[in-house]
């Protein structure tokens, strides 16, 4: 695992198409238990060096119901992005995750981690690239039947401050998946 996650952190693929020098962020080893697989790093992550480093990652660990000890431990959380550096900015926010890194790294890193008892998806990107046809036309879809993956995986919305008005459109997610999200992370006994 230390090999593989040097190789990853060393890894310029995609230089040619970032706005800032390579630096993939990943957090993971041989006994995490639950993996998230996000989109891509922002700026503020990208500078850091640190996954979920930002507004995002602090709603996704009250999402969770852990603090950040327990999060940023790499025997129970493994962090990986669908693309490892921050891809530059568009029109409405940050550019889609570069398209290399998946292919390239995850099915290593997964193999290494045998353990994983639980997987959440976050965004249409880890959604759609993981659950394929078993996807459904839309996230809002795809997130309001997360029984349908259960035991072993979680879909979910970008915990982005901008999907507020996601949430507060679809009050079912807090009141029926938050708690057992949080049930589910509770019961692997972290």
């Amino acid at each position: 695992m230390d090999k593989l996650l040097s190789d990853i952190r060393s890894c310029t693929v995609c230089k040619d198409f970032l706005p800032y020098p390579p630096r993939p962020i990943v957090q993971a080893s041989s006994t995490s238990q639950i993996v998230v697989i996000g989109q891509a790093p922002g700026k503020r992550v990208q500078d850091s060096g640190i996954a979920w480093n930002d507004p995002s990652g602090d709603n996704l660990r009250e999402w969770l119901g852990v603090e950040k000890d327990v999060f940023y431990d790499e025997k129970i959380f493994a962090l990986i992005p669908m693309g490892f550096c921050f891809p530059g900015s568009g029109k409405s926010g940050d550019l889609p995750p570069r398209p290399e890194c998946a292919p390239l790294w995850h099915q290593k890193l997964l193999h290494s981690m045998p353990d994983i008892k639980l997987t959440l998806l976050i965004g249409l990107y880890a959604q759609k690239y993981y659950l394929r046809e078993r996807a459904k036309k839309t996230l809002t879809e795809t997130v309001q039947n997360y029984e349908e993956y259960l035991p072993d995986i979680i879909p979910l919305p970008h915990p982005s401050p901008r999907n507020n008005i996601w949430q507060k459109k679809h009050p079912w997610f807090k009141e029926t998946l938050i708690p057992v999200l949080r049930e589910k992370v509770k019961s692997l006994d972290i």
